[in-house]
């Protein structure tokens, strides 16, 4: 079976392919998850670590959160931070602040308190649904509700009737990193999430569905998971706040039944590389985030046969999928295309005059259509910068989104990703541009300069080193000043923008126009260790071992037995890679969970020596 979105043009637009408008009349989303809670009321809604709410306990919590959020001094379109883990919870705050007539910001509870504070200043943020463990994340001056099940609805005061719907209203508001170094907020409205969750032409929805939900909410992968369950009827399962591992990855979807999969693509990487067996009972597999890889993505359709696959590609610009390849086969030595619009979207491949390229000529691509979003929020200059005028509509006031990707159209009829015409990438699953990392660096204390450049990591994926300039060029104090930057820039940044290495240098290379050459630059496969514990050599045999694999596997000389892999610069998905090297080392399966637990050489080396000795001999 090969299924794939619908190429017809419905626009008669030149230059456009697609249709601009979907199939039907749009609602606010809120509305959907109602009338699915009037359909079927004990319908199991959202599932998370033994607990299941029904549709009718989903909206009937939501409306009695909505009505305090009121109460308190909600306006229509205020955004409201939401600071809350994986729970039932969360996904009754979400709805609530939608009932309510506002619009959800995701907050991380792991980011640094500065850009929680920078987000929620920027934002215009006065209201958080919080957790009481995380409310005191949340800066003073800013009003505080959580999300209670047994909290009273309020009984004084005037009544605030709600605010009907439209799907025109803003829905939620999702930060992406920019390239003056500030995040900018892309306001998402409620008929762009619609669009991209009702009536695709590119995924079939069933009621019996169970979708899984694991993206952060901050990250607009969670919009499909959470709104394409709710509006179609569907179960959520909520992966539980623990740390994320292949194995409890793998367990959560088998045990729960999960039938439909969107997994970022370093995420299904993974997977794919060394759990497809999770993917037994799946029906419907997605992926986007990055270039997914035809080997694991042929990998998974020769295994599973039956199942059906889509690569999803799309900025938060214009919600979560712009378009999609849905397909259960994929050709040998065929790269992964990502496909044609979905439903509601148009797209063209144009060139720097916005004149359509002729087919398998690269070009830029411009999206237009019901999925944009509204604008960034409070930024008219970057908003008009990105949101341009669209030349081929015929309706007035027509906008089309530039995405910065280079795309060209293959003799199929299909979309092929070509790279970045900007300088942006994807780390570990997010939208990162090395520019706000280097403007990080240059505003703090002993920089002259800054260079960040992305590179490959062991994992296969890419992850972030620095170059910098010393005010100081003490070369005694090199690697000093690298690791006190990176654990300054952890104060700051989130940890996929913390680079893996900050390389000191008396000057930075120039081309012939004064600039640096970033091409001259040197790549690194070992950095000195960058952590601030002291060295202390490992002991034993197992510890001398595992401080050679850590090494191999982080670009990091010398590791100490009280160095914790965390700290540097490991992640979840190279700690997968770790443990494949100690079951192939030791001849033993370690539980990830030791890892996080157990996260230094000597902790570790106690652990895997204590199952060594329990094997039978």
């Amino acid at each position: 079976m090969t299924k794939t979105a619908s190429t017809t043009d419905t626009t008669d637009v030149p230059g456009f392919i697609g249709s601009g408008e979907p199939p039907f009349t749009a609602r606010p989303l809120h509305e959907l998850v109602a009338e699915q809670a009037e359909r079927a009321p004990h319908a199991p809604a959202v599932t998370c670590d033994g607990q299941t709410l029904t549709y009718q306990q989903l909206i009937t919590r939501a409306q009695g959160l909505a009505e305090r959020l009121r109460a308190a001094g909600l306006a229509q379109e205020d955004v409201v931070g939401v600071l809350m883990p994986r729970s039932p919870e969360l996904i009754v705050a979400l709805l609530a602040v939608l009932i309510a007539g506002g619009a959800y910001l995701g907050l991380e509870p792991d980011d640094p308190p500065g850009r929680r504070e920078s987000l929620l200043k920027d934002a215009d943020v006065a209201m958080v649904i919080v957790d009481d463990a995380l409310r005191d994340r949340v800066p003073d001056g800013i009003t505080t509700v959580s999300e209670d099940a047994a909290a009273p609805r309020p009984t004084t005061g005037p009544t605030v009737p709600p605010l009907p719907g439209h799907p025109d209203r803003l829905a939620y508001v999702s930060y992406t990193s920019g390239s003056t170094g500030e995040p900018k907020g892309v306001a998402v409205p409620h008929r762009a999430v619609d669009r991209l969750v009702r009536g695709a032409d590119w995924m079939e929805v069933r009621s019996e569905d169970v979708f899984f939900h694991i993206a952060p909410v901050a990250f607009d992968a969670s919009t499909l998971e959470i709104w394409a369950a709710l509006a179609n009827g569907c179960r959520l399962v909520v992966f539980p706040q623990v740390a994320i591992t292949l194995e409890q990855v793998a367990e959560t979807v088998r045990t729960e039944g999960v039938t439909v999969l969107l997994l970022t693509t370093g995420l299904f990487h993974q997977m794919a590389g060394s759990r497809l067996d999770a993917f037994a009972g799946v029906r419907h597999v997605l992926t986007g985030g990055d270039v997914a890889s035809p080997s694991h993505v042929g990998r998974l359709l020769a295994a599973y046969p039956q199942l059906v696959f889509t690569n999803g590609y799309g900025p938060t610009e214009n919600t979560t999928y712009t378009t999609c390849w849905t397909s259960s086969t994929l050709a040998a030595g065929q790269s992964v295309p990502i496909g044609h619009p979905i439903s509601g979207t148009r797209v063209a491949v144009l060139d720097g005059s916005l004149r359509p390229v002729p087919m398998g000529e690269c070009g830029e691509l411009y999206a237009a259509g019901a999925g944009l979003s509204r604008c960034y929020l409070h930024r008219p200059a970057a908003t008009a910068e990105r949101f341009v005028p669209d030349p081929f509509a015929t309706e007035p006031g027509a906008r089309m989104y530039r995405t910065g990707d280079l795309v060209r159209w293959t003799p199929d009829g299909t979309l092929e990703f070509v790279g970045r015409a900007d300088e942006q990438v994807k780390v570990q699953g997010y939208r990162a541009e090395p520019r706000a990392v280097e403007v990080e660096l240059e505003h703090m204390a002993g920089v002259r300069h800054a260079v960040v450049l992305p590179q490959a990591d062991p994992a296969g994926g890419t992850r972030l080193l620095a170059y910098v300039v010393p005010t100081d060029p003490d070369p005694g104090n090199a690697i000093g000043l690298g690791r006190q930057l990176r654990l300054d820039l952890r104060e700051k940044l989130p940890t996929y923008l913390v680079p893996w290495a900050i390389l000191i240098r008396s000057e930075l290379p120039l081309n012939r126009n004064g600039k640096v050459d970033r091409r001259a630059l040197p790549t690194a496969t070992r950095v000195p260790r960058n952590v601030g514990n002291e060295f202390v050599a490992p002991l034993t045999t197992v510890q001398l071992r595992l401080s050679e694999l850590w090494g191999e596997l982080l670009g990091v000389e010398p590791i100490g037995i009280e160095d914790d892999f965390f700290d540097l610069g490991g992640h979840s998905l190279l700690a997968t890679e770790l443990l494949v090297a100690v079951q192939r080392e030791f001849g033993v399966d370690v539980p990830a969970q030791t890892l996080f637990f157990s996260p230094t050489v000597a902790e570790f080396a106690t652990a895997l020596v204590e199952q060594l000795e329990e094997q039978p001999r």
